[in-house]
């Protein structure tokens, strides 16, 4: 009995998940100031678990996506390099889309503050996130059209964080 019983016990402890590998990125704006928080993992089923949490933006509508370089060196953040593409087309109005860093727009309220949830089907990331350039997310100036190549039309970039593993 205590065999059947030392046994499943050590097959329970076999089949538990590997822990998910999580990055998270703090935000700092043009004017180097803090704007939030994003941070990534990768879940059992395969699909990435995002969530973003912004504060001190201008009020209206922001493009949010994950860049493919993990360096905010650049006044204008353009030192991220375009989005986290791994081959695919911008948006989700295209065939051939979306980005695996492509997430929903940022309504963000008069207060400036916002929290963003998406599921990113696309991304790994331990294989596309912590690459050897690693990579950043970006906050647009404006919203994405989700359709317009190759960053849908999303204007300046407000804030830039680079990625980091927990």
């Amino acid at each position: 009995m205590k065999t059947i019983a030392l046994a499943t016990t050590l097959l329970g402890f076999a089949a538990a998940p590997a822990m998910a590998a999580t990055v998270t990125a703090n935000l700092t704006g043009t004017d180097g100031s803090e704007i939030g928080t994003v941070t990534v993992t990768d879940t059992p089923s395969g699909m990435a678990h995002a969530t973003v949490e912004l504060q001190g933006l201008p009020e209206g509508v922001h493009g949010i996506h994950i860049h493919e370089t993990g360096d905010c060196s650049a006044s204008d953040f353009t030192s991220a390099g375009g989005h986290l593409a791994a081959g695919a087309e911008h948006g989700v109005m295209v065939e051939g889309g979306p980005h695996p860093g492509d997430l929903p727009n940022a309504h963000v309220p008069a207060d400036g503050a916002v929290t963003v949830e998406a599921f990113l089907p696309a991304v790994s990331v331990e294989e596309l996130m912590m690459d050897d350039d690693g990579s950043a997310f970006i906050v647009h100036a404006g919203a994405d059209d989700y359709e317009s190549q190759p960053s849908g039309d999303a204007g300046s970039r407000l804030a830039c964080g680079v990625f980091e593993p927990e």
